[in-house]
């Protein structure tokens, strides 16, 4: 097949009537979840509260027909929050700047937003989403551990009622206790009542939790709006101290949809800072995509495969139409769709009606979203930043290694004190260095030096000579799956110096993937490796010629 061809399985056939109930069921209580979610990071991001909702609806109605992924849910992702925050800053959309400049920045961040789409549609045609598989887990779990802290030091001065005088997440994060003691009373219940509902609803029935709990946090918010009298202006005094209330502590949105859409500014595209910008957008939104798509083919009932190049495509197609209209850029998303999984879904159309919902909902009742507290918004960014940065987290890493827990560690501290970018490429950085200091010669850097023979009629042996790693894996990989369908592969390891810990990951999925189409893969030569941990997947070293 040519290098700019994508492989387009058979349209999936019509939904029948039994799977139609199941989807719109789904699609319903996905809506439900998304709504809020789509508000709070949409705000988060600096931009309109609506962009988010664009951004659903476009990748509902959109790429469920170009991707063959059945059941991901494509939308805005507070993983992303940061990068899109960020390039509104710095465009000059900073939370104190006039109005004028704001729409600017998110202007100019829509421009980058169209031609970063088009270099994901690029790479989908040039089918490089396999390159997702490159970067090492320890590395991008950091990324995402930090972006939780991210978030998380932003949002929980907004559910306080507080602007804070720091920018930085570092800054942010000292000036919490700060916060704690000079915050606006009665937006903290609001925030603090919508967290503990959030961190709480695991621990209700088993009825009670098919609620959404962001639906329970919407409706409870805006009746804690409506008591404290958030739609007018005023003051009121709590232990010797006055505090005022208002509409700026309720979610700003135009009258209808039509006024929401917002064209791109391209003028920032050929810049230095547009050129990182789109590297950004680019990078993180596909690895994140990626990742998570095949995260949720796991959970498929019917174990179903996506295409990643496919999946990128229409990622890309999306991602370039909906920054034309407002929207922000969109990945397939893992926490919405894990819901529509648990919610009955059959097909891609539940991913159509969860945005027709949306589109439904945004069109007919702007006025309900107005009386939204950002309080409840930013609450669930508070929860949801705490889920990415979560102690067990830490607790995986270190059982998978200390050596993993240091890249974990080392990329999570190098984003909060640089950036996304800077901050990968430290974590990046020291896996290279441990391999190397675990053995991995400089020409293995790239390729594992695989020799291939046939020890008898049924079986192809690959063998490895000197160190499988995370950079040489997708020679190793395709070498594997080229192998005909009906020979059984042997990979034999025992000549290699190193198996990292990526490797090791990603020969588990390998086997899982082969079984599935009736293939077999075979792991040997392990035995005259020493573990660098007890956890299964640990890296390994060779201690004997094996």
């Amino acid at each position: 097949m040519a290098a700019g061809q994508l492989s387009l399985p058979a349209p999936e056939p019509v939904a029948e009537p039994s799977n139609w109930t199941a989807d719109i069921i789904s699609g319903f209580l996905v809506f439900l979840i998304a709504l809020p979610l789509c508000l709070a990071i949409s705000l988060a991001s600096g931009c309109p509260a609506t962009a988010g909702v664009f951004t659903a609806i476009v990748g509902g109605l959109l790429c469920p027909w170009i991707s063959n992924s059945a059941l991901t849910i494509k939308g805005p992702a507070a993983g992303l929050i940061v990068i899109v925050l960020g390039c509104v800053i710095e465009f000059g959309g900073e939370p104190g700047a006039s109005p004028e400049l704001r729409l600017q920045a998110y202007r100019m961040m829509l421009g980058i937003g169209v031609v970063a789409g088009l270099v994901q549609v690029g790479l989908a045609l040039l089918r490089s989403g396999v390159l997702a598989e490159v970067f090492p887990t320890s590395a991008v779990h950091g990324m995402l551990a930090a972006i939780g802290v991210i978030i998380f030091s932003k949002q929980i001065h907004v559910m306080l009622g507080v602007t804070p005088d720091g920018k930085e997440p570092l800054h942010l994060l000292i000036e919490i206790p700060a916060s704690l003691t000079t915050a606006n009373p009665e937006i903290a219940i609001i925030g603090l009542v919508s967290l503990v509902i959030l961190f709480g609803w695991a621990l209700m029935p088993v009825v009670i939790r098919k609620i959404p709990a962001q639906l329970v946090v919407l409706v409870m918010g805006m009746g804690l709006a409506s008591f404290f009298d958030l739609d007018h202006v005023h003051t009121y005094s709590f232990a010797g101290w006055k505090y005022e209330l208002g509409e700026q502590f309720l979610v700003n949105v135009p009258k209808s949809m039509i006024a929401a859409v917002t064209f791109p500014d391209f003028s920032g595209v050929m810049t230095l800072n547009g050129g990182k910008w789109i590297l950004m957008f680019t990078l993180i939104g596909t690895l994140e995509s990626l990742l998570s798509s095949k995260a949720i083919d796991l959970l498929d009932p019917q174990r179903r495969k996506t295409d990643p190049n496919r999946d990128l495509l229409a990622v890309g197609l999306g991602n370039s139409l909906v920054a034309i209209i407002g929207g922000l850029p969109m990945i397939s998303e893992i926490v919405r769709s894990k819901a529509n999984i648990d919610n009955g879904a059959r097909s891609r159309f539940a991913n159509m009606f969860h945005a027709i919902f949306l589109l439904a909902f945004v069109s007919l009742l702007p006025s309900l979203i107005h009386r939204i507290p950002l309080a409840s918004l930013a609450a669930m960014l508070v929860y949801t930043g705490c889920r990415l940065a979560h102690y067990r987290e830490f607790v995986h890493m270190y059982k998978v290694g200390i050596e993993q827990l240091a890249v974990f560690t080392v990329t999570l501290v190098g984003v909060l004190a640089t950036d996304l970018l800077i901050g990968v490429g430290i974590g990046f950085a020291l896996e290279l260095a441990l391999n190397w200091w675990h053995g991995m010669s400089a020409r293995s850097l790239l390729s594992p030096a695989i020799t291939v023979d046939e020890p008898d009629e049924f079986t192809t042996r690959i063998r490895v000579n000197n160190a499988a790693v995370f950079t040489n894996w997708l020679r190793l990989r395709q070498q594997v799956v080229a192998i005909a369908p009906e020979r059984t592969v042997m990979l034999d390891l025992s000549r290699a110096q190193l198996v990292d810990h990526n490797v090791m990951q990603k020969l588990e999925h390998l086997q899982d993937d082969l079984a599935e189409d009736g293939r077999n893969l075979l792991v040997i030569g392990l035995r005259g490796h020493t573990r660098l941990s007890t956890h299964r997947l640990a890296a390994r070293k060779r201690h004997s010629a094996g």
